[in-house]
């Protein structure tokens, strides 16, 4: 397993996210962190697995570092996304942050049940919102050591 800071290496991103404001919060505080990461976004369920998969148009995708991940997808929800990436001995070591508005308890429980590494809930203040994901950023990219 090589350390992708050490060996200078973007850290791969993959952003399971529907929501178009959402999508330009967190690359925008993708670019303002110091750390060299890419972020790649899909827009539903479907496209996720096949990004993961490197199924068309998706072929040269890399495979990510870190997964962050809605919950409320359009055609393949985000819960099926996590349970699909967590049952795929090829991908299940990849870290998956469930990023979401849901504060229910079901979906938190549920999401930990399909082995989720963190379940995070999206603030609705923009700069909150900026903190939370540069945090994840931060924890995920300086501090754990990640799977390759």
């Amino acid at each position: 397993m090589s350390d992708p800071l050490q060996s200078g290496r973007p850290i791969e991103v993959l952003l399971v996210e529907d929501d178009p404001g959402d999508v330009l919060l967190t690359t925008e505080a993708f670019e303002h962190n110091k750390v060299k990461n890419n972020l790649h976004v899909v827009n539903d369920g479907e496209q996720a697995i096949a990004f993961l998969r490197h199924e068309e148009p998706y072929a040269g995708s890399p495979r990510p570092d870190l997964i962050l991940l809605d919950l409320n997808l359009p055609r393949k929800d985000g819960r099926e996304v996590l349970e699909e990436v967590k049952a795929d001995a090829g991908l299940r070591s990849i870290p998956v942050v469930v990023l979401t508005t849901s504060e229910a308890d079901e979906d938190i429980l549920r999401s930990y049940h399909l082995h989720a590494n963190a379940y995070v809930t999206k603030p609705v203040d923009f700069d909150q919102f900026i903190r939370v994901v540069r945090q994840i950023d931060d924890f995920f990219v300086t501090v754990v050591k990640l799977p390759r």
